[in-house]
């Protein structure tokens, strides 16, 4: 029990400061602890390395609205509350939107929680009846998605593009002698790390001053955001591959968010993000199938998901969003009054020395080929700079990238 406590408590830690540093993806971070492994289990159970990729996976989904609010350097699952989020901080009113942010991340993890009932009647033989044609509604809904996210028809194009080159790359990866955990963690610090890093270098936000807290009105639009976002997530069990950013699109629309509307698009897509890391790990045991980058590598470290595991995650998820809340309200209150001290730009570059020395490593370690392994780097790194380019989604990125992930290691 000691030892649980301590990789909860551990994963908190983590997931305060990758979801605070701007550019990290969570993936990334399971990436290197995945490599880690063998290692970590020689010290501990694999209990201990799956609750603290859980509780790391839960705090960061809720901190990493920090930076996407506040310093404009959105995460994969946060890319789309930027613009809610920065009306919100040029109005004054950060402190708000950090606090949505942290309503819908609690209520989403609980709104898991009450529909797990029904979900493990309808939720197995749903799934076995729809599972022939898992394709077929992968391709809808991508097809959906390179709509909707579409501009006009020139981002339309790009976005195709990055659409099946970015899956390419994901197959030929994938079909190597490497490591999972070496592949994914290069593949996603080029896709979400090193690109997004890169970019934030080059703008310089300006931050207005902050007006001061003075409450947030729990409404019916407020109850329905972190219901859409609770849904949303429990959708995405059915669809492999597809994660916040995907399921971004869903919320807004059964919150009925608008434009003239960011606090209840910021509920829902906080609500998802915060969820989505826990129901995409109970996917394992409702029908077998892990449904994000984390639940994949501790459906590695841990054969055979069980009812006392269930027990197990539901418990410090619960943990983990609680001291996650409290921390992100202090958290945000304290970077809106340091905005103007705090260097970003230097800790991003910091950031970015780490990761590629992280690869390098991994890369001597597995005694992978170290070409290779840079050819891949520099390509994803590309491919994660053409998104903010030429003004299309990282969701196309995204959704490619995992689908074949997935099917390969896991099945559909």
């Amino acid at each position: 029990m000691l030892d649980i406590l301590l990789a909860c408590f551990l994963g908190i830690l983590v997931g305060v400061l990758t979801g605070l540093i701007p550019g990290v993806h969570v993936n990334t971070v399971g990436a290197f602890a995945f490599s880690s492994a063998s290692y970590i289990l020689g010290l501990f159970s694999p209990e201990f390395l799956a609750v603290f990729l859980l509780s790391l996976s839960v705090t960061h989904a809720l901190l990493e609205f920090i930076p996407s609010l506040l310093l404009g350097v959105p995460d994969e699952g946060t890319a789309l509350s930027v613009l809610p989020g920065h009306r919100m901080v040029l109005e004054g009113r950060a402190m708000e939107a950090v606090r949505l942010a942290t309503i819908g991340a609690a209520g989403g993890i609980i709104l898991t929680l009450i529909m797990l009932p029904p979900l493990f009647i309808v939720l197995p033989p749903l799934y076995g009846l729809i599972k022939p044609y898992m394709w077929i509604l992968l391709v809808l809904v991508s097809l959906y998605m390179l709509i909707t996210l579409s501009r006009d028809y020139e981002s339309m194009l790009w976005a195709v593009i990055l659409f099946m080159f970015s899956g390419l790359m994901g197959i030929q990866v994938f079909s190597t002698p490497l490591s999972p955990g070496l592949g994914l963690m290069t593949l996603f610090t080029g896709f979400f790390g090193l690109s997004t890093i890169l970019y934030s270098l080059g703008s310089k936000p300006s931050i207005p001053e902050q007006g001061k807290f003075e409450g947030v009105t729990v409404d019916g639009k407020i109850l329905r955001a972190v219901a859409a976002g609770g849904l949303a997530s429990t959708l995405l069990g059915f669809l492999p591959g597809f994660g916040p950013a995907q399921g971004g699109i869903l919320a807004q629309s059964l919150a009925g968010a608008r434009e003239d509307s960011p606090e209840t698009f910021i509920v829902a897509l906080s609500g998802l993000n915060t969820s989505d890391a826990l129901f995409s790990l109970l996917t394992l045991y409702l029908i077998g199938n892990p449904r994000s980058g984390i639940a994949v590598y501790i459906s590695q470290i841990i054969q055979g998901v069980d009812t006392a595991h269930l027990m197990l995650f539901i418990s410090a998820s619960l943990l983990a969003v609680s001291a996650a809340s409290i921390i992100a309200l202090r958290a945000g209150d304290y970077i809106c009054r340091v905005m103007g001290v705090v260097d970003y730009g230097r800790i991003s570059v910091h950031v970015m020395i780490f990761m590629v020395g992280s690869i390098l490593f991994f890369t001597l370690k597995e005694g992978a080929s170290i070409p290779f392994i840079a050819a891949t780097l520099i390509a994803s790194t590309a491919f994660g700079l053409l998104p903010h380019s030429v003004g299309v989604s990282k969701s196309h990125l995204m959704g490619v990238l995992i689908i074949p992930a997935i099917i390969i290691y896991t099945g559909i």
